[in-house]
């Protein structure tokens, strides 16, 4: 993985980097995803990813092959992930019921 450089031109450290994606959580999300585990951590965004490709309706076993593992690791890991969303699936629900 490729380090970030710091300000004087060394590595980042990890409490500057800690910092920075605090503030950016902030200023990107909403109060109440703020205080959810939404992207609480950068990988949380592999945990997005993978969420928006579900709920997108690309199959599991795809999504799982881009992610670099079998499809029982994606549902178990990530499939939890998502954030809202409820709404679409009733109705997803609801026209599969007719």
């Amino acid at each position: 993985m490729r380090e970030l450089p710091g300000l004087h031109g060394g590595r980042l450290s990890e409490s500057a980097y800690d910092r920075w994606w605090k503030l950016a959580r902030e200023k990107s999300q909403t109060e109440s995803q703020v205080a959810s585990p939404l992207v609480r951590r950068p990988y949380g965004l592999r945990h997005a990813a993978a969420s928006l490709r579900l709920n997108a309706g690309v199959p599991p076993t795809e999504v799982a092959r881009r992610l670099g593992h079998g499809v029982a690791v994606l549902l178990r890991v990530y499939a939890g992930c998502g954030d809202g969303g409820d709404d679409t699936m009733n109705d997803k629900i609801g026209d599969a019921l007719g």
